[in-house]
């Protein structure tokens, strides 16, 4: 891995994480690596980037990815660069730092895929998982006004008239509208109050002054260093892409049910969608054009199958699902 030294005798180390998404069992999944380290936590892949072997960050997290998983990646963006002091906890963590490169990667997974990277040590985390916050799909989750508000209330009263716009905007509080794209900001404000387990380790990356140890109840299941703030980058960027960009259809198998291709979008966004209404919103936006064939796996009569239609990215500049707001 290059290694640059700065002033003050500190080392500087340049890797590259992933947040590989996929659809498997219906439901969006992260590739992640455990080893047991770190008390156990789940980590992203993670590999050096050398520029004597690779010419950019993108041919180099693909070619590591699929060293490590034999995965072949679809689409992949940069998604930000998690350099701030403290994001990982090293032996040697006065002398060395370590920046990392995000990804956000697409990729489809089948069952023998699946089987491969279990046995190389890797596997497909719901990523619920870890922002059990962000799955609106039966409703506000529970936890938030069990838990999380409540909680909340009390971390806005030291500081009242920063704090509640803050909160107001990321929870959709009082009049402001839930935007599920606001992922991030959310997992931010839980780490200042002190809410997720990385709060007391000071490993979110993000600046914030590290609370208590004992403020408030750990949320969701946590990850190694800051890796849970990149998964929520991720998820975040990929709710917005859905919206002007057919990236969807990079989790979906070649052809598939409109019914499939909801459960999809819903679980991406994290939002119950009205079935009619999506169904006049994809065919409007002639996204996908039928097979002329069926199947009959759908526990009732015989559903069409449909594929992505291409063409449409000659068409259009920004050919997506514009979903309405909540």
């Amino acid at each position: 891995m290059p290694r640059e030294a700065v002033p003050g005798g500190m080392t500087v180390e340049i890797g590259l994480n992933a947040a590989i998404v996929a659809m498997v069992d219906r439901s969006p999944r992260i590739l992640v690596v455990n080893d047991g380290g770190d008390g156990g936590r789940d980590a992203l892949p993670f590999g050096p980037f050398d520029p004597a072997v690779h010419r950019t960050f993108e041919t180099s997290v693909r070619a590591r990815v699929e060293e490590q998983t034999a995965l072949d990646l679809g689409y992949i963006e940069q998604l930000y660069t998690f350099g701030d002091r403290g994001r990982q906890r090293l032996a040697n963590e006065d002398r060395l730092h370590m920046v990392s490169v995000g990804y956000l990667a697409l990729t489809r997974s089948d069952p023998e895929t699946t089987s491969h990277l279990a046995q190389a040590g890797v596997h497909w985390r719901e990523w619920y998982v870890y922002l059990p916050w962000e799955d609106w799909r039966r409703g506000r989750p529970a936890v938030l006004d069990r838990v999380i508000l409540p909680a909340l209330s009390v971390w806005e009263r030291e500081d009242p008239g920063s704090r509640r716009s803050r909160l107001r905007l990321a929870f959709g509080l009082d009049d402001f509208p839930f935007d599920e794209e606001r992922v991030l900001e959310r997992y931010e404000l839980l780490y200042e109050a002190g809410l997720v387990a990385e709060s007391r380790s000071g490993t979110a990356g993000n600046g914030a002054e590290t609370p208590s140890p004992s403020a408030g109840l750990p949320l969701g299941q946590a990850m190694r260093h800051d890796h849970r703030r990149i998964v929520a980058t991720a998820v975040a960027r990929l709710r917005g892409k859905i919206k002007y960009r057919p990236v969807i259809f990079e989790l979906m198998p070649p052809e598939f049910t409109l019914t499939r291709l909801q459960e999809a979008v819903e679980a991406i966004s994290g939002r119950h969608l009205h079935k009619q209404n999506f169904r006049r919103l994809v065919e409007g936006a002639s996204l996908v054009e039928p097979t002329g064939m069926t199947t009959g796996g759908t526990g009732g009569r015989p559903a069409a199958l449909f594929r992505f239609r291409r063409q449409i990215l000659d068409e259009r500049p920004a050919p997506g699902l514009k979903l309405g707001t909540r």
